[in-house]
């Protein structure tokens, strides 16, 4: 992220029609510690939040927020390859072609 913003390439991000469930997510978390990593939210855990919340989830949203996070988990282990391609790429912008055809010009002179 840096990167793209030392070079004034601003990242474009996939629409969210419903950030209430992405913001519920992150208030629950991610992700739980598991043997020697992390792993997915447990119903446990999803229950808890709705308890100490009093906020009571409709069945669908607490399946969409397990199945996210259980996603997120899965991502993030096979993005440990180096060959692993981003999960949601767009068209590479102009702006990104000139500034790595600019850092191509400069090894290369």
């Amino acid at each position: 992220m840096e990167k793209l913003k030392q070079d004034k390439i601003v990242p474009q991000m996939p629409p969210n029609p419903a950030p209430h469930i992405i913001n519920r997510l992150l208030e629950i978390g991610l992700t739980e510690p598991a043997g020697m990593g992390s792993g997915p939210i447990s119903w446990q855990a999803i229950d808890a939040w709705c308890n100490r919340s009093g906020i009571d989830l409709p069945p669908w949203e607490a399946r969409l927020i397990r199945s996210l996070s259980v996603k997120y988990v899965a991502e993030g282990r096979a993005a440990e390859s180096e060959n692993c391609p981003p999960p949601w790429r767009a068209e590479v912008s102009e702006r990104e072609k000139e500034v790595e055809l600019a850092r191509l010009r400069a090894v290369l002179g």
